[in-house]
């Protein structure tokens, strides 16, 4: 289980997200978010290495498994635009999932 809170310390602060891989539960706020199957997925490798960059190539490779050539940077960007849009519970929300212009991607909570 992963929990980010607002400071960064999880004692008395408000939770402000919740992963939970054995149960497949993300929640934002307080608010259960429905996720796809590979949006949970890629949710889970960035926060479990929070600030670190993965190229949409490794990220197709780790979340699907297989040889990033049969697919296209495209789908890689059309989930995480629908995980941001997800993430975004209120207009003043975090935005978590941050992009690498022509690398990839990484997650910031703070």
């Amino acid at each position: 289980m992963i929990e980010i809170s607002e400071s960064g310390d999880k004692i008395g602060e408000k939770l402000l997200m919740l992963l939970n891989v054995q149960q497949r539960l993300v929640r934002v706020r307080g608010q259960v978010i429905e996720l796809t199957a590979k949006e949970f997925d890629i949710l889970a490798l960035l926060l479990t290495h929070p600030k670190r960059v993965f190229t949409y190539e490794l990220i197709m490779e780790l979340v699907w498994n297989e040889d990033y050539t049969f697919y296209s940077k495209k789908a890689v960007s059309n989930h995480m635009s629908n995980l941001r849009k997800k993430l975004k519970v209120t207009p003043d929300a975090l935005d978590y999932i941050k992009n690498i212009v022509g690398v990839g991607y990484k997650f910031e909570a703070l």
